[in-house]
Formats: structure tokens, C-alpha cells, sequence
């Protein structure tokens, strides 16, 4: 489980083709790598990854083929917002996130609005009815409050609000209209649609 804080921005710099997937070499830059033992997760962009191998500040990951299917941003070099799995005796300073992304967002508009930014991205229509006014939802792997939503004819449109901290410290800050980001909804909605789609039918 992760807490959608990110901890540091790292960079994808080297990528080995597997015969299902891909296997990642990622400089974790200022994450720091001494708590963490072969087997730990790691949030890439919000994908839980496994840490198969470590040098120094680069850890290597293995991507399947289905996770590149269903994600952004991990089939290329680049910049990636990073986080360790939480420990029970963490601080939740963004909500449950369990690193599994639900679909992938396309950016349909990002502005400076005085000292912050609005981020209003669509999302595939499945993931409408998850999506609520001051919900959480997960961007690239950072826990975030929604501030509006519309239902649109190619899914479903929701506006964030991003303050410079949040601008400087992750990727978010070099999206642009037509970027495609992981999403992940937030846990508690998918288990109360479950919830509820369920009654009824074991009486």
C-alpha cells in the first residue's frame, strides 16, 4: 500500500526487452534506497513495482506485458514519481493507494490560475461513477483532491487544483494538453460500488 505522497522524482535510464515485458534500470535520485531490500515495492507513477536488483541509487524492475498494456509511462526513458510502500507505523498524508492503476487519463487542459494550476483531465467512462467532487483520485502516482466533475460524451471530465509545491516536487509539472497519465480510483469507492452491486444477491 502506498500513500500517493511522493517521495522523490526519479528517472527511468535504461530499458531491457524481456520476452514478456521489460526489465527497468531507474536512478531513484534522492529516494534513498539504504531501507530497502530486494522484494520491496516501489511506485512508479503510481505502478507497484517489485525491486528485483540494486546498485548504488539504481534499482532494476521487472514490467509484464500486461502492466505496459494497461499503464503510461514505463515502456520509455524519462522522469517518474517515486514512493516506497508504507510501513504500518507511517503517517498517511494522502489516502490508500494500492498501486494498481484502473485506467489511463488524457489531459485536456493545464493552466497557471495564479499561484497554482488546474489540471482537468478525462478519464474512460467506467471509471465515471468513481470519480466524486472533493473525492481523492490518484495522478501519476499523486494522491489528489478532486474539485469538479462533469460527465462528458467521451467519458468522464474532473478538474484539479495543483499548488506550486505539489508543481515542483512531481512530474505533474510538465503535462500539456493530449498527456496520457495513470489513474487510480480511490479504495474505498470501489469497494462500496462492490458493496453495493452486491446486495441482494446472497440472501
Amino acid at each position: 500500500m502506498f500513500s500517493g505522497i511522493v517521495a522523490a522524482v526519479g528517472r527511468i535510464t535504461r530499458i531491457d526487452p524481456l520476452e514478456q515485458g521489460v526489465r527497468l534500470t531507474v536512478d531513484t535520485a534522492g529516494l534513498g534506497l539504504d531501507d530497502v531490500a530486494l522484494g520491496d515495492s516501489i511506485a512508479h507513477n503510481g505502478v507497484c513495482l517489485t525491486v528485483i536488483g540494486m546498485d548504488g541509487r539504481n534499482a532494476q524492475f521487472d514490467v509484464s506485458k500486461e502492466t505496459l498494456d494497461c499503464t503510461v509511462g514505463l515502456d520509455a526513458p524519462g522522469e517518474v514519481n517515486l514512493e516506497k510502500a508504507l510501513r504500518l507505523s507511517d503517517r498517511l498524508g494522502g489516502h490508500l493507494v494500492s498501486g494498481h492503476v484502473d485506467g489511463v487519463g488524457t489531459v485536456r487542459r493545464f493552466e497557471r490560475i495564479g499561484e497554482s494550476h488546474e489540471l482537468v483531465i478525462v478519464a474512460p467512462p467506467a471509471l465515471g461513477r468513481y470519480i466524486a467532487r472533493k473525492g481523492s483520485i490518484t495522478i501519476q502516482g499523486v494522491s489528489l483532491t478532486v474539485n469538479r466533475v462533469t460527465d462528458v460524451d467521451d467519458g468522464c471530465e474532473f478538474s484539479i487544483n495543483l499548488i506550486p509545491h505539489t508543481v515542483q516536487v512531481t512530474t505533474l509539472g510538465s503535462l500539456k494538453a493530449g498527456s496520457r497519465v495513470n489513474l487510480e480510483i480511490d479504495l474505498i469507492a470501489r469497494y462500496a460500488e462492490r458493496m453495493m452491486s452486491a446486495e441482494g444477491t446472497h440472501k
